[in-house]
């Protein structure tokens, strides 16, 4: 299963491993310590053979606990005594003095990141397939918005739009005469 990033959520990547899929979804690069302009976890590297990180200050940051939230595994990771006298404290978490968060990660399964660097072409072909059937429909709409509003009215333009592109494309693949003896079969 390939999604693009703003479809990452952890419930349903468990979901879908569970149910035998399995699926290629990059984290989302948004963060709110970004935005306060603190560090954000991709400015945190993994040491894997020390199963730490190293922060932003270069300090090492082991492993503390693992806890399950949703079904999901987290990791802890924080160096408490080098976190307290950081002088990149204040762009790296919110906390007042040397709480158990200071410093923290938390990481989720390596096992989806490990599966998008062994397969980088994944995100290429799902770009391939997909992007252009959005780009065809939002030009055959006028490159403006639904012309419906309130949810089940935009659900059903959406759902023509869809027919009608998902019949023109097989139409140029299988040929009229086909479509139409598919049809009546």
């Amino acid at each position: 299963m390939l999604a693009d990033r703003g479809y990452f959520s952890g419930e349903e990547i468990l979901a879908c491993e569970q149910a035998g899929a399995t699926p290629y979804v990059p984290r989302p690069l948004t963060s709110g310590a970004k935005a306060d302009g603190r560090f954000g976890k991709q400015d945190f590297v993994y040491i894997r053979d020390q199963d730490a990180y190293r922060c932003p200050a270069g300090e090492v940051l082991p492993h503390h606990m693992t806890t399950v939230e949703k079904g999901l595994t987290l990791h802890r990771y924080w160096n408490l005594s080098s976190c307290r006298s950081c002088a990149l404290k204040a762009q790296c978490t919110p906390a007042r003095s040397g709480a158990s968060l200071d410093g923290s990660t938390k990481r989720s399964s390596r096992a989806m990141q490990r599966r998008l660097d062994r397969e980088p072409h994944a995100m290429r072909v799902r770009r391939q397939t997909v992007e252009h059937v959005f780009g065809t429909l939002k030009a055959w709409m006028g490159a403006t918005h639904f012309k419906t509003r309130r949810l089940p009215n935009v659900a059903a333009e959406m759902s023509l739009q869809v027919l009608a592109y998902n019949l023109k494309r097989t139409i140029a693949l299988v040929g009229v005469r086909p479509l139409m003896a598919a049809i009546q079969g």
